[in-house]
């Protein structure tokens, strides 16, 4: 029977037409359209022209509807606005409390939640609230909006409110329909104005969001806010000491409870070890992480990226209605919309109000006429019985006047003369009537003007709300670029692995085997067997790797300092092979053959070095009759390391009777390169940033503050930095370096030089007096720092320029003296300046080619800067070269540009200097760049 009906189509046949059968396919496909259609385009997603959904059309509707100045209870507003919104009370409820937290449309009163905490609003029964002074002025204007019917047919509602603002932006959407979803995510407010500013003067926005919660975004990947982009959110968390962190803004789409939950499943699951965490979070999110002993904290940091919800991936979905169809498009083309329908919506405005006076113009001009004229005086007129004699009469009367007017008299313009109270025409002032008309008609000409420089006017309306509105909405979400964290390689060792080497088989679940390492349970284990083979695989509670294990350990990937020592022997040819090699790329669950691969080859020597190490071993071989030396020593220093797949080197061909270890060995790689990337604020070992140099053992890394701290920390790449760090170099015991700085109580300006004292690793100490309003002002590690101080002389001030050398103010003392007073007059600037000729014995610096030279600019264009460098002439400053380190040359790809010699005639000469307070940097009448006091 279903299969009949499906068949049949209404009409097809006289016994259709006669009953009137639709198909049950039919019904289907029809209502389910209707609804998905209505879903769409009057629930879940906004319109383009206002950036609202029809619920928070409707609320704010309402909510002008009632104004009077005063709040109303929430309820108040929900009820009335169920005369436009065909859906419960509580659906109106949830839209006007979203838009409330957003503050920007609806001014609160009482308890309306709170977005961050996750805590909900009071009943609406105990909150008020009332339309804010920016939506009055920028949401509403019954002129130009366009108006329908209700559900029900028995009010008006806006098909959309004339907003000239692009608040789809500012406040974000999301939503689901039916077949699509939408998710557009908040920008921010003053960023959004100037975007529709340049978009007027023909610039394309380039808009990136802003979230109220703050935090750490990446958006490189955002691809305006499209289908397939992605932003990366991460929270703040500062390092309070090396036991305590603080969590002081979350991602945007989670909450403070939602966060500590996360933190506390991690935990328990052993991807992090915390002792504690409390969420004293008021007005302000802090959340306190204290560590377990002997964690660290930077690697908790990266952990708590890694996971939990410090971190959150968002994927943006612009969609908006657009002409009565769902549209994607991106946020740049979002903005170039609204602002050019703002555009559109001030000339609608301009012309409504062009009109309104001339229309005041037109009837003063009548009244001034009729009564001028004494028309009113007339005896046609007064002897008139109809309104019909009467407009007659008149016509004929104004006819001499009919060119004064802008069109054409009509029978309701006499009826406003004529409704007139004769006492007001007898008490008609023609001197104030020409002086409104001559208000009248100066405005006229204004608008006017505004009309014909209709783009100008547009973009005074954009500025007026910044100035007006953009108090305290700056940006909250700070922008970087983030380097991906390795889950790997912060997981917390959460598990213990076992292996029984004779039955090949390793795991977490084997405690009575042979304890091999503590690990975490997304680490991948690399082993190596008797019979030359090595396999990659993941920690589980019992996996077969093959029998006879002869070493296992955590796998390490990309890992070029980690070599492998071997010796072999070839089941083919009995030849025993030696070789070095790392394993870096693999498969993970394949085999790899170390050997030569004849069936019988077999390891005789095997050790791992996570650093290169290279020992020596003695190789006993079985007695011969051709053999006269029976053992001898092997040095594997001078093996040359190699690929897994490399032979190797012959070692003998006799069989080999034991190998023993003679000496343990040092390595024999060169130090690691390190550079600084200030970007990503991390080190790295790729070449991004700034070259510290090789680093190797005990060798430190120097952090300077620019609170007048310093920091001494390892070169694990793993460390994180303050954002306030002005110097980073790698640590010299015996480098001099020189400072000036602000005593506070004193208020003078003094000059020390010193060695940096080795302290514990993550110890701050401060080089500056702890007196109140203290300030290091720059820091130079060049053997002669000279500069030139502008000054103030004597009583009456005399402007006075010295040059000193401020080696030569100083002795290098102690890093805790105060040093000795720069000037005893006012010092008004210092300018660094070059040294007439390099010291013989002064170090070659590595020279980066990107960084050869930087334009002057304006002092309000000036960046924070970490190096300024004098010049001889004011075109351009250029930054300071690091000093070279010793260290022994090995053959990398990597390897920064040396310079070999100095340059014959080089257009700047350059001096070491750290400018640690970029807000004291001056720029002189002549161009020349100073720090002024």
């Amino acid at each position: 029977m279903s299969e009949d009906l499906s068949n049949q189509q209404p009409g097809n046949n006289e016994d259709n037409k006669l009953h009137n059968v639709t198909s049950l396919g039919g019904l289907y496909e029809n209502w389910f359209l209707d609804y998905a259609s209505y879903v769409i385009l009057d629930r879940a997603v906004p319109h383009i022209n206002d950036g609202l959904k029809p619920v928070q059309r409707r609320i704010l509707h309402s909510l002008k509807e009632m104004d009077d100045g005063r709040f109303n209870k929430a309820a108040n507003v929900i009820g009335n606005t169920m005369k436009y919104h065909p859906h419960g009370d509580a659906s109106i409820g949830d839209a006007m409390v979203q838009i409330g937290q957003k503050n920007l449309l609806i001014d609160c009163q009482g308890n309306w939640g709170d977005p961050i905490t996750g805590d909900s609003a009071a009943a609406p029964r105990y909150i008020e609230a009332r339309l804010s002074k920016f939506a009055n002025e920028v949401v509403f204007n019954p002129d130009t909006t366009e108006w329908q019917a209700s559900y029900d047919g028995r009010n008006k509602e806006p098909v959309t409110l004339p907003v000239k603002f692009p608040l789809l932006l500012a406040q974000g959407a999301e939503g689901i329909a039916v077949g699509l979803a939408t998710k557009i995510l908040p920008h921010n407010f003053i960023e959004l104005l100037d975007a529709s500013i340049g978009v007027l003067q023909g610039i394309r926005p380039n808009l990136v969001p802003d979230f109220p919660t703050g935090g750490l975004a990446d958006c490189s990947l955002y691809n305006e806010g499209q289908r397939g982009g992605r932003i990366r959110v991460r929270a703040k968390i500062v390092e309070r000491d090396k036991k305590t962190l603080a969590i002081t803004e979350i991602p945007f789409s989670t909450t403070t409870g939602s966060l500590i939950d996360s933190v506390i499943s991690a935990n328990d699951k052993g991807k992090i070890k915390i002792k504690k965490i409390e969420d004293n979070t008021a007005k302000d999110v802090e959340i306190m992480i204290h560590l377990a002993p002997g964690i660290s904290p930077d690697v908790t940091i990266d952990a708590l990226y890694a996971f939990t919800d410090c971190e959150v991936s968002i994927s943006p979905n612009t969609c908006v209605i657009q002409d009565d169809k769902p549209r994607f498009m991106s946020v740049n083309d979002m903005l170039t919309e609204s602002t050019h329908y703002t555009k559109e919506l001030l000339k609608q405005e301009l012309q409504i109000r062009l009109k309104e006076l001339m229309e005041k113009i037109f009837f003063s001009n009548l009244l001034k006429i009729f009564i001028q004229e004494g028309m009113y005086k007339h005896p046609g007129y007064e002897s008139s019985g109809s309104f019909e004699v009467v407009v007659d009469v008149l016509n004929k009367l104004f006819t001499p006047f009919f060119p004064q007017f802008y069109r054409e008299i009509l029978p309701e313009d006499y009826k406003k003369l004529i409704d007139k109270p004769m006492s007001s025409i007898t008490r008609f002032d023609v001197k104030k009537a020409d002086e409104q008309m001559k208000a009248l008609e100066n405005e006229i000409k204004e608008v006017k003007h505004h009309l014909k420089h209709l783009n100008d006017y547009a973009i005074a309306w954009f500025q007026k709300l910044k100035d007006k509105y953009g108090k305290d909405r700056e940006r909250k979400t700070e922008l970087r670029t983030f380097d991906k964290v390795e889950a790997a390689q912060v997981a917390l060792a959460n598990v213990k692995l076992y292996m029984n080497p004779e039955d090949g088989f390793i795991g977490t679940g084997l405690k009575k085997d042979q304890f091999v390492c503590d690990c975490s349970d997304i680490d991948e284990i690399i082993v190596f067997r008797v019979d030359g083979k090595c396999m990659i695989t993941k920690v589980q509670e019992k996996v077969f790797v093959g029998k006879d294990i002869i070493h296992a350990q955590v796998f390490k990937k990309n890992d070029e300092r980690t070599v492998y020592n071997m010796i072999y022997k070839d089941g083919q040819s009995g030849v025993s092979y030696i070789k070095r090699f790392s394993v870096v790329g693999v498969t993970r669950d394949k085999e790899y053959d170390l050997t030569k691969g004849s069936k019988g080859s077999k390891v005789l020597y095997f050790t791992a070095n996570p650093n290169g190490e290279a020992e020596v071993v003695n190789i006993q071989l079985k007695p011969h009759a051709k053999l006269k030396k029976l053992q001898f020593d092997e040095d594997f220093a001078a093996i040359a390391i190699k690929g897994r797949g490399s032979m190797g080197n012959i070692v003998t061909k006799y069989p080999v009777k034991k190998i023993v270890l003679k000496s343990k060995g040092v390595s024999t790689l060169a130090g690691r390169k390190i550079w600084y990337d200030d970007i990503l604020k991390r080190l790295n070992a790729d070449g991004r940033g700034k070259y510290l140099g090789e680093f190797d053992g005990d060798d430190r890394v120097l952090t300077v503050l620019s609170d007048g701290s310093y920091e001494l920390t390892s070169f694990d790449l793993n460390n994180h930095f303050d954002d306030k760090m002005t110097l980073i170099e790698k640590y010299n015991p015996e480098k001099v370096y020189t400072v000036v700085h602000l005593e506070g109580k004193s208020k003078n300006y003094m000059v020390k030089r010193f060695v940096f004292e080795n302290t514990a690793i993550g110890k701050q100490t401060s080089i500056i007096s702890d007196e109140n309003g203290s300030k290091l002002i720059l820091i130079s590690g060049a053997k002669q720092p000279m500069v030139r101080v502008d000054q103030l002389k004597g009583k009456t001030e005399i402007p006075e320029t010295i040059e000193l050398d401020l080696s030569e103010v100083i002795d290098v003392k102690g890093m805790k003296a105060m040093g000795n007073r720069l000037s005893q007059h006012t010092v008004k600037s210092i300018t660094p300046l070059a040294k007439a000729e390099p010291e013989p014995d002064e170090e070659e610096s590595i020279i980066d080619e990107e960084e050869d030279e930087v334009t002057e600019e304006p002092e309000s264009a000036i960046p924070p800067v970490k190096a300024v460098e004098a010049t001889e002439s004011p075109a351009g400053l250029e930054k300071a070269e690091p000093e070279k380190q010793d260290r022994p040359q090995v053959e990398s790809k990597d390897e920064p540009v040396q310079s070999e010699e100095k340059p014959a005639d080089p257009p700047h000469k350059k001096v070491d200097f750290e400018i640690t307070n970029p807000d004291d940097i001056k720029i002189d009448d002549k161009g020349q760049i100073g720090f002024g006091f």
